[in-house]
């Protein structure tokens, strides 16, 4: 298999990564790029832009290559780039984190919601992370009904007093406070005006007809689970897990199935909606490049532009929830709108924030070592948020590191 693009001297390690990837982890088309101190360091991609060449997920590749600008649906790692605007509103003086969230969206007090603060929202501590009457797909794609049925939806644990996974309401609050506190511009609306295209940035939160039409997004699907090779074990997940995954009453499946059926990924309609939850269309540079932004200053179409100053930066991977996870099950770690490393979701070092895609896109950030990396694929398989493809190249950028002068072990 072919691997195009660059590498920086001392970064071949994610080459060698990236190629394995392909070798022994069955990817079939895929993207990574990483920046360091705001200046691209990798940049690699390879396979097929299509994981299959029919309309069955499993089926054989797809036989156009991926090319230099191939994007596709990133699922969750769309979270962390929605959780930046709320944080951006914030630091311009427009948005109070600690401000209850029906201060601003009067509906959303209903039912018991009235102490439900905005960083709860980003946290995971709403008590919100499922609807007693899922959407339909039609439904799910309109930017009004799933901020109302959030809105009527009572808390499922007191807010503020634990913490899990919102899989798919996350996106609907977000968005809706987003509205209402800018005047009617949704953060799709405004990930592109205010972040993506001052950054030049291909990463769409809701993706442009003219996009579209070019071809620029490739079809997603999933992947048969992979066998080890090397005579590796083959990990599997605990048995709380699986029994949470298979349990229909549980917060896991409920949280999962607040859409019912969930839409076709591939569908234009799907890929053209807003979900600041879910479906986010992004290349690797335009995640990782994303990501450099948030920590330091990066050249933009006209200027250098740096999104978080100092503050918020911190304020984004300070630690707001830790431990057992109502939904995932699992123990996480999340800043305000970032997940932050952990057993769950290893990132670079105890200081990077980031945010995995369900079943393998990711792009996180490492402020001391001037870090940012982006992962984007057509393959999906069942992790939700430590894929093996993207550990194997988070490992490999860490070896970079170490050869080029880097004290990792202090990072």
């Amino acid at each position: 298999m072919d691997v195009h693009g660059t590498v920086a001297e001392g970064f071949e390690p994610v080459r060698g990564a990236f190629a394995g990837n392909f070798a022994a982890l069955g990817d079939r088309g895929a993207a990574v790029a990483v920046y360091r101190d705001g200046r691209k360091v990798v940049d690699l991609w390879g396979g097929a832009r299509d994981v299959d060449a029919t309309d069955g997920a499993a089926g054989p590749p797809g036989t156009e290559p991926w090319r230099r600008g191939t994007a596709q649906v990133v699922r969750s790692a769309t979270k962390g780039v929605a959780a930046a605007v709320p944080l951006l509103l914030h630091q311009r003086g427009e948005l109070d984190l600690d401000a209850p969230v029906g201060e601003y969206w009067p509906e959303f007090k209903a039912h018991g919601k009235e102490r439900v603060l905005v960083r709860h929202v980003l946290n995971h501590r709403a008590g919100l992370p499922v609807l007693d009457r899922p959407l339909s797909p039609e439904d799910a794609l309109d930017p009004l009904r799933g901020p109302r049925a959030v809105a009527a939806q009572a808390p499922v644990w007191e807010p503020g007093t634990d913490h899990g996974y919102h899989a798919l309401t996350y996106g609907w609050m977000l968005d809706e406070l987003v509205r209402r506190v800018t005047g009617g511009r949704g953060a799709g609306e405004w990930i592109a005006d205010e972040i993506a295209r001052p950054l030049d940035l291909d990463l769409w939160v809701g993706l442009p007809a003219a996009e579209e039409a070019a071809g620029r997004a490739g079809r997603v699907g999933r992947l048969p689970e992979a066998e080890p090779t090397g005579g590796g074990p083959r990990l599997r997940p605990k048995r709380a897990v699986t029994e949470a995954y298979g349990d229909p009453a549980s917060l896991t499946r409920r949280a999962f199935a607040a859409i019912t059926p969930f839409p076709d990924q591939n569908d234009p309609a799907y890929r053209a909606a807003a979900l600041p939850a879910t479906n986010g269309v992004a290349t690797a540079d335009g995640l990782a490049r994303f990501y450099a932004a948030l920590i330091g200053d990066v050249d933009g179409v006209t200027r250098r532009v740096r999104l978080f100053d100092p503050a918020t930066m911190e304020r984004a991977r300070a630690e707001e929830s830790a431990g057992p996870d109502r939904v995932l099950v699992v123990g996480t770690r999340f800043g305000l709108g970032y997940m932050l490393h952990g057993s769950a979701s290893p990132f670079l070092s105890p200081g990077s924030f980031g945010h995995p895609g369900r079943g393998g896109a990711l792009g996180f950030a490492d402020p001391e070592a001037g870090v940012a990396f982006g992962y984007v694929t057509n393959g999906f398989r069942k992790t939700v948020t430590a894929d093996p493809r993207a550990q194997a190249l988070v490992r490999a950028v860490r070896e970079s590191l170490r050869r080029t002068g880097s004290d990792v072990d202090r990072v």
